[in-house]
């Protein structure tokens, strides 16, 4: 059975951290199961963890007044979801539901932040990591809207 600092060397998001760090990291860290429905977390709730899907699939959607919610995005295996713990005023802006059954490293934010504050090197780090993954979904979401909504550039210019 692998240790966190373990799992976490062999995780995408994690590539390229010494054992040091991956340790101090893991000391923020637990292994958590979903079930089928369970909420990783909900939308305006605290943001006060973060998750590397480990196993299964998660949905991250909104409330839609008087309709069934809307899902933005769909994660899975080596997927990294709950950015919010990082950026102040640390608020969930959606829901997180399990659609599967699903296994997870959950790292505690307030554990995370205090860890980034000690060592600003680490949280500058911490901080390209997810904001290059950050950067890599909206330029997703932005592919997906385009094939939902997009115009040709002939349309564009009338």
């Amino acid at each position: 059975m692998q240790t966190l600092d373990e799992l976490l060397a062999d995780h995408p998001f994690f590539v390229g951290l010494d054992r040091q760090t991956l340790v101090l990291l893991a000391g923020c860290a637990t292994n958590v199961h979903f079930r089928p429905g369970d909420y990783l977390f909900h939308q305006e709730g605290p943001a006060d963890r973060f998750f590397v899907l480990r196993r299964g699939r998660v949905q991250l959607e909104v409330a839609s007044p008087g309709e069934a919610p809307v899902v933005l995005e769909t994660y899975e295996r080596n997927d990294v979801l709950g950015w919010s713990w990082l950026i102040p005023p640390y608020r969930c802006e959606a829901d997180a539901q399990a659609t599967e059954d699903a296994d997870a490293i959950a790292f505690d934010g307030v554990c995370l932040r205090g860890k980034c504050d000690a060592d600003p090197a680490l949280g500058y780090e911490l901080l390209k990591r997810t904001a290059g993954d950050m950067h890599a979904r909206r330029f997703a979401a932005l592919a997906r809207l385009l094939d939902l909504y997009g115009t040709t550039r002939r349309d564009r210019t009338r």
